[in-house]
């Protein structure tokens, strides 16, 4: 299958220089024109999405060639692209940077390369002129099979230092596409891992995401990109699908061995498939996922997974309501700021003791850096769910980084021996780090044994992506349906 998707990436030589600003506002500023617009955005970053998702009102999804391998970059992108006019890729870091040691996996310009995709390179020029050439000609021929289409000229200062860099450019064959000036309106608050996300804030962010949307219609040549979007080509191969992944018969997938002609024997199987789909159906669990401002990480092929694997997925705040929600066979607690929002998960005492309650039953947990925190007996200082025998706390350090990881033995989530590639970003430490039944065997970077496997909960600060193991899915939610 070949499948033509105008699509753009966002780069920049370092972290910094705009990409943010930038990507968001050409989603805007090109969903504002009437188009349909798919927001992606290169690694594991859970924050960016979130405002290309309020950018363009579609959800905001990661490409990882670490995580998912290289081989689903494209599948993914096709699958989170379907039916749209127009694909904006926010890169991660400089174009060329990576996960470390390891050439450029997991880099923009990889990602760049498997979507066949031309780059427009933003460049912050607030304090160079001439020089900007040289950079732009060192990025567009380090590597020949990273297209540069263009270049945004980000933070210029006046007329004059305009005029400047555009003649420096002239030399080197990358056209100017975009022209932005100083704005503080544009900018976007940060704090100890980096933005502030877009739910936590509310119309606040809302209002920087049309700000930045405005800055760049009117500073950008949407024509020109849009254009130059057009121009990418074919992209052979066919979209992801959940439903085919995990091959749910809830979904209408029936097995190879049903997929036969019109015998009275293949009437029979097929009279006894239509009866184990509807007892599939009235069997689905109900597994209930954490969202709001202090749980706001999660990838949205995870709840897709789930339900393509027969579930009944739900959303819940911790921060507001005080009980799981009703016939709650299974919980996913993914990523976020608790400890932002300590004293408040504190006080809602009723859902605590829920969750602790919910956990004594054996009840399928998944639980992820936030999530494990949550499940502490404590986080600096404030009373958490109590389901672990471990405390947490704030800490200056930053942990940060790719990690190899085997599960150690079975769980509700993975079966012992599955290998899993994760995500690591955090300033907390949890106390002991990991319990009598770890949940991951971390390999690489360093040998180490980390997180907590306890009846049906599975408590880690691995972020995994669950596009490159369905499996887990897939047995989450047969635990939830047996427990």
């Amino acid at each position: 299958m070949v499948t033509s998707v105008p699509r753009l990436v966002i780069a920049a030589p370092s972290s910094g220089s705009g990409k943010t600003t930038v990507a968001t506002g050409l989603m805007a500023a090109f969903a504002a024109r009437g188009l349909a617009v798919s927001p992606h955005k290169v690694g594991p970053d859970y924050i960016d999405p979130g405002y290309h998702a309020l950018a363009t009102g579609r959800v905001g999804r990661n490409l990882d060639a670490y995580l998912c391998g290289a081989d689903l970059v494209a599948p993914l992108f096709l699958h989170g692209a379907r039916g749209c006019d127009l694909a904006v890729v926010e890169g991660v870091m400089g174009l060329f940077d990576g996960a470390g040691g390891q050439g450029e996996l997991a880099s923009t310009a990889q990602v760049a390369k498997l979507l066949r995709a031309p780059v427009v390179l933003v460049v912050d020029a607030s304090s160079q002129s001439r020089s900007v050439a040289a950079l732009v000609h060192g990025f567009a021929s380090w590597d020949t099979g990273v297209r540069i289409g263009g270049v945004i000229l980000n933070k210029v200062g006046s007329d004059r230092h305009e005029e400047l860099l555009r003649e420096a450019l002239e030399s080197v064959g990358v056209p100017v596409l975009g022209v932005l000036r100083r704005g503080a309106a544009v900018e976007t608050p940060s704090r100890h891992l980096g933005l502030v996300p877009a739910a936590e804030r509310g119309a606040a962010a809302v209002e920087a995401v049309e700000a930045m949307g405005a800055l760049v219609a009117e500073g950008c040549d949407l024509d020109a990109l849009l254009a130059l979007a057009r121009g990418a080509g074919a992209l052979p191969g066919a979209a992801w699908c959940a439903a085919e992944v995990t091959q749910s018969p809830v979904h209408g997938h029936p097995s190879r061995s049903a997929e036969k002609g019109t015998s009275g024997t293949d009437r029979g199987a097929e009279k006894r498939a239509t009866r184990s789909d509807r007892a599939a159906e009235e069997a689905r669990p109900r597994i209930a996922v954490a969202g709001g401002p202090a749980f706001s990480f999660s990838y949205a092929e995870h709840t897709e997974l789930l339900a393509a694997a027969g579930a009944e997925v739900v959303a819940f705040d911790p921060l507001r309501d005080e009980e799981l929600p009703d016939g709650c066979a299974g919980l996913v607690i993914g990523g976020g700021f608790p400890e932002v929002y300590a004293s408040e998960l504190s006080a809602n005492e009723r859902l605590r003791k829920s969750v602790a309650e919910f956990a004594e039953r054996g009840a399928p947990i998944a639980a992820e850096c936030a999530g494990l925190l949550y499940l502490c007996r404590e986080l600096d200082g404030a009373p958490m769910c109590g389901v672990l025998e471990a405390s947490a706390r704030m800490s200056e350090r930053l942990t940060l980084g790719y990690r190899d990881a085997v599960a150690v033995g079975d769980s509700v989530l993975a079966a012992a021996g599955t290998r899993m590639r994760g995500h690591e970003f955090h300033r907390t430490v949890v106390e002991p780090g990991a319990g009598a039944d770890p949940a991951w065997g971390v390999l690489a970077p360093t040998r180490r044994v980390e997180g907590f496997v306890r009846r049906g909960v599975h408590a880690s600060y691995l972020h995994t992506h669950w596009a490159a193991e369905p499996s887990v899915a897939r047995r989450f939610t047969e635990r939830c349906r047996t427990s």
